[in-house]
């Protein structure tokens, strides 16, 4: 039996995480064969069937195990996994850099230097871009206000 300990907030996997659960955090266990298939893994994971197969084709998500019928079997680490991808692609995260990151994930334990690495570099670029959006949002705000005052004033166009 393995225990895989995923992160709510993020969707982050902790491979070396002790005990059953750590915070905001729930486990996952593998238990008497415990998959989902592919239309419960996209109702999971948000994502549409021609997705999931698609990063599987494409190498952003490691070959899916098959059951004897050649169905997909997804495990709750797989899941675990796809989620993480989510929340990286939703962030921006180019794909070139996504496959990278599974790629190390399946390269086990020896590469979580260079998984803190991608996704530290990939942290960064977020911040910046929040840093961006507030600035944005500002202007926005400032304007939207602005334009309360002047309807407020009656000196909008369309007043009479």
């Amino acid at each position: 039996m393995r225990s895989i300990l995923t992160n709510e907030i993020t969707g982050l996997v902790l491979e070396c995480a002790p005990g059953p659960t750590v915070g905001d955090m729930t486990s996952i266990t593998v238990q008497g064969g415990r998959y989902l298939g592919i239309s419960d893994v996209a109702e999971s994971t948000g994502f549409s069937l021609d997705t999931l197969r698609w990063y599987e084709r494409e190498g952003l998500f490691p070959r899916v195990e098959r059951d004897s019928s050649q169905r997909r079997r997804y495990s709750p680490h797989d899941v675990a996994l796809l989620r993480t991808l989510a929340r990286l692609r939703r962030t921006g995260m180019p794909t070139r850099e996504m496959r990278e990151f599974t790629q190390l994930v399946t390269q086990g334990p020896a590469t979580h230097a260079q998984r803190l690495a991608l996704l530290a570099a990939h942290q960064e670029r977020i911040v910046a871009r929040l840093a961006e959006l507030q600035d944005d949002l500002a202007m926005l705000e400032e304007k939207v206000e602005h334009y309360r005052y002047l309807i407020e004033q009656g000196l909008d166009c369309d007043a009479p």
